[in-house]
């Protein structure tokens, strides 16, 4: 069976279902093709749920102007969509005098991306906040907030079916070729095709793979990815606090340190830590309990009151960078392939953190870069 579509998405993750919301008009026909049995089954749906502020990134980076415009359409979409969320504000807090030196410059690149609501806090301060939390200074962020991702995909997908949209899970793409016109994607080993001018590849962990079999050398063109797991746990009984707690970020922003959030039910969780796997590893969400004495010994910096005992493994989710260890951060790929003789194709590569704040960013900005012929 063929079918034809203006536009086919692969991937059916918060950013793809964005996209096609997006994309998605009365009258044109948009598809969104997942290999799993529904959408959002692995980055989207195995992360902290924070809603960022754009603190971290260069001014120059994607990562920081869709991170900041993303903030801004989420919480208008939440509240528009009835998407369960809370504006609860984080610090990142600096436990030694380096750590302040950092905490300083972290804050004048935020400054330099124009986040607002951004205060500079003492130990006190931080105390009168959240009494559990120990401190030199923090940086607080009030923009920072935490979200009900599933409940977020949800709307994303009523809206872009709503606009026409169709999803069709357990479709996994097995080969793409491009005739100079348009594009013709084997689904499940020939199981079907679709044919479509335009192509999103938003494949997450795999759009190396989608990119390779559109024809892109990986390597050459820095879009092979390096999976790197995060692990979480949580600790009984829990520590009580009001507000998220970041470290100062390890070297390169590879991670932004276990950190300490809660979610809407205020269950308390710590995490990611950043584990790089092997590409030839199958995807394992398993937690190793062995981790506990490492989360021990980064959370008590910050929150002495937690005991080692009181730490259970959670959950795990594994980020699609592009950034391998050693690397200097990198940004977001997103990018039109005409110049590389491919018209018609966008690739999505390393979407990783702040991905779920900016999606709606990102759907925005690739409406604007591709012309739908």
């Amino acid at each position: 069976m063929t079918e034809t579509f203006d536009i086919a998405i692969i991937g059916a993750g918060i950013v793809g279902l964005a996209v096609a919301e997006a994309l998605a008009v009365k009258g044109r026909r948009l598809v969104v093709m997942e290999k799993n049995d529904a959408f959002g089954q692995e980055t989207s749906s195995r992360n902290s749920e924070v809603i960022h502020a754009g603190l971290y990134y260069p001014k120059v980076f994607l990562k920081s102007s869709l991170c900041i415009e993303g903030n801004r359409l989420l919480y208008k979409w939440c509240k528009k969509h009835h998407v369960p969320h809370q504006r609860i504000g984080k610090f990142i807090v600096a436990t030694n005098e380096e750590e302040c030196a950092d905490l300083e410059r972290i804050g004048v690149t935020a400054e330099e991306n124009g986040v607002e609501a951004l205060e500079f806090l003492g130990r006190m301060q931080i105390k009168s906040l959240d009494p559990e939390i120990t401190a030199l200074e923090a940086l607080f962020s009030k923009n920072t907030g935490i979200v009900d991702s599933h409940r977020l995909m949800q709307t994303l997908l009523a809206r872009a079916e709503d606009k026409g949209a169709i999803l069709t899970c357990r479709a996994e793409v097995t080969a793409i070729h491009f005739n100079g016109a348009t594009w013709d994607i084997n689904i499940n080993d020939g199981e079907y095709r679709v044919i479509t001018k335009t192509l999103i590849n938003s494949a997450g962990l795999h759009a190396d793979r989608i990119a390779a079999l559109a024809g892109i050398d990986i390597d050459e063109s820095g879009y092979r990815l390096k999976p790197c797991k995060g692990n979480y746990f949580t600790a009984t009984p829990a520590p009580k606090i009001n507000h998220l707690i970041y470290p100062v970020p390890v070297k390169n922003n590879i991670g932004l340190g276990i950190h300490t959030t809660l979610d809407l039910s205020g269950r308390v969780r710590f995490g990611p830590d950043s584990q790089y796997m092997s590409t030839s590893q199958p995807l394992d969400y398993a937690v190793d309990e062995s981790l506990k004495p490492v989360f021990y010994e980064s959370i008590k910096r910050y929150l002495p009151g937690v005991p080692i005992d009181a730490l259970n493994p959670d959950m795990s989710g594994i980020r699609p960078k592009i950034q391998g260890p050693g690397d200097p951060v990198m940004d977001f790929i997103i990018r039109e392939e005409s110049e590389r003789g491919l018209p018609g194709l966008v690739n999505l590569i390393g979407i990783e953190s702040p991905g779920l704040t900016a999606c709606l960013a990102i759907g925005a900005y690739i409406n604007k870069i591709v012309s739908f012929r």
